[in-house]
């Protein structure tokens, strides 16, 4: 079963729980891929792309002083991306991508990587956190978008099994 399948049959089951995503670098892949199962909408709120820093601070809450200083990609970026996201879409869960689609010689990155977060909003105002980084040497723009929207989408679908214990 394809992980978009896996995703939905998890997100269904008892309790329902909804999704929503914050992107940077992977420039709405994952978003795509989620929406892209039908009966979609019955679990996946929304997504948001927030490519800028001003967008990142305005509609998602990461700090700016924070996320200037590590040029928006930090594990920690990905976690306040995520978790701005359960905010905005009033989701229970949330994954994020942030990185470079591309070499930034001047960043000091020489292949294409990405953190990603997924958080979980829990009972008693919890979050749970899962986060990781993700690298694809090699890999041209669209390809490690691609890659990398792959690879959270197989996180959430592992999270969320462990989650259900299935």
């Amino acid at each position: 079963m394809k992980p978009e399948q896996q995703l939905k049959t998890l997100l269904m089951g008892k309790p329902l729980l909804t999704v929503a995503v914050a992107e940077s670098l992977t420039g709405g892949h994952l978003q795509a891929r989620i929406a892209a199962v039908s009966g979609a909408s019955n679990y996946y709120l929304g997504g948001i792309t927030a490519y800028a820093l001003d967008q990142k601070v305005k509609h998602l809450g990461v700090s700016r002083t924070a996320a200037k200083s590590v040029d928006c990609v930090s594990q920690w970026v990905a976690v306040e991306m995520a978790r701005g996201a359960i905010e905005l879409f009033g989701a229970d869960i949330a994954a994020s991508t942030t990185g470079y689609a591309e070499p930034n010689l001047a960043a000091g990155v020489k292949a294409p990587l990405a953190w990603w977060a997924i958080c979980h909003a829990q009972r008693g105002g919890r979050i749970a956190v899962v986060s990781g980084l993700v690298e694809v040497p090699g890999a041209k723009r669209v390809e490690a978008q691609e890659r990398i929207a792959g690879e959270v989408l197989g996180a959430l679908v592992a999270y969320l099994k462990e989650w259900r214990g299935a």
